[in-house]
């Protein structure tokens, strides 16, 4: 069984079992580069329009090699686009953000949409030129390489409302979504047509899967509350959905989405999302038990793991009975991949990866 049909049938997209709960996992640019040296293959990047996702969609041969089942791409800059920093060393991004460098993500130092007011200011912002030189080329070569042997995802990650608070101010956007602003609706409509046209694109190269990536959640509850969901966002994915699937009918949404936001999944379900990503650990409403009970015949489940705390700091031991415990409760019957929460990150030594993937082949198997 390649990781290819042991994707589809853990996914209930081939029929049977696979032979153990799939791999996946990324990691960020210092770990590449250990392992990159340590293997002797080539960390290669694709940068993508905001720079984080970049993790997601890089060296993927070498992750590979390390075990993991999927293969994920996505846009990149274009050609033509480059990073030119300041005396302080802020830059512009794609969508003309002003970007620094945090002590693990990039952080937004100024919004080029913080003083939208009207839908004719969402209308006069020039989004990235979606067939830009460049854009898709690794995409293309990553399908036409592994699509036999892999399953291809597709990754459009800050999607609608991470982009638009990335654009706009996180603080301003809530407020102005109570408070029905103009702009606001207009924004999310635009975001969306941008990244509907990427996962387009994508979907035109052969991707399997389309990876949406918002997050509606705080590590203890909702960032907004349901009715405003509902009614301002529920509709916008919706309808992104649709028309991946009247592009290729056989492609699988999938939702990354952080935070406690168990209360939502039945929406999420409802707009098409087939895919629930991360399962954050950690927070209310996400046991396993609560997951796989209340939600399992509605999603596959894909993630778990804690890399906050245990993949740093918690022991092998202490690492081999959550792997032990996601496994045997949230892939009971299929409908599970193993993952950290999120990008592994430098606080996790080379050995804890190497061990990471080991507990989950050793436990995996069915």
């Amino acid at each position: 069984m390649n990781s290819r049909e042991r994707v589809l049938k853990a996914w209930g997209k081939m029929e049977g079992m696979p032979d153990r709960v799939p791999i996946q996992f990324e990691m960020c640019r210092q770990l590449y580069e250990h392992f990159s040296k340590e293997l002797g293959i080539p960390a290669t990047y694709t940068e993508n329009l905001y720079e984080d996702v970049t993790y997601r969609i890089s060296s993927n041969e070498l992750r590979l090699a390390m075990g993991n089942d999927v293969v994920v791409t996505g846009a990149s800059v274009s050609d033509d686009f480059k990073i030119e920093k300041d005396e302080n060393g802020y830059w512009l991004n794609e969508y003309k953000m002003k970007m620094r460098q945090g002590d693990i993500y990039v952080e937004v130092v100024e919004y080029p949409l913080a003083n939208a007011q009207t839908k004719a200011d969402i209308d006069a912002f020039a989004f990235p030129e979606v067939d830009a030189p460049g854009r898709f080329r690794d995409a293309e070569a990553l399908v036409k390489k592994y699509k036999d042997d892999y399953l291809v995802i597709g990754d459009i990650e800050v999607t609608v409302f991470s982009l638009a608070h990335q654009l706009a101010g996180m603080e301003k956007l809530l407020v102005n979504m109570m408070m029905e602003t103009e702009y606001v609706i207009p924004l999310f409509e635009a975001c969306s047509e941008f990244q509907t046209q990427i996962g387009l694109r994508l979907i035109e190269k052969g991707v399997d899967a389309i990876w949406f990536g918002d997050d509606f959640g705080t590590q203890m509850s909702l960032i907004m509350d349901p009715h405003t969901f509902r009614s301002q966002l529920k509709p916008i994915y919706s309808k992104m959905i649709q028309r991946f699937k009247e592009a290729n009918p056989d492609i699988i949404p999938i939702l990354h989405c952080d935070g406690a936001v168990a209360e939502l999944l039945d929406d999420i379900r409802e707009m098409g999302f087939e895919i629930f990503n991360p399962v954050q650990p950690g927070v209310p409403g996400h046991l396993p038990e609560d997951m796989k009970k209340g939600f399992g015949d509605k999603f596959v489940f894909w993630g778990a793991i804690d890399q906050q705390d245990l993949l740093p700091n918690g022991t092998d031991e202490e690492l081999e009975k959550d792997i032990i415990e996601k496994i045997s409760i949230l892939g009971e019957g299929g409908g599970y991949m193993i993952s950290p929460a999120h990008i592994i990150q430098n606080d996790v030594s080379p050995e804890r990866v190497l061990k990471f993937i080991e507990l989950c082949k050793k436990h995996g198997k069915y």
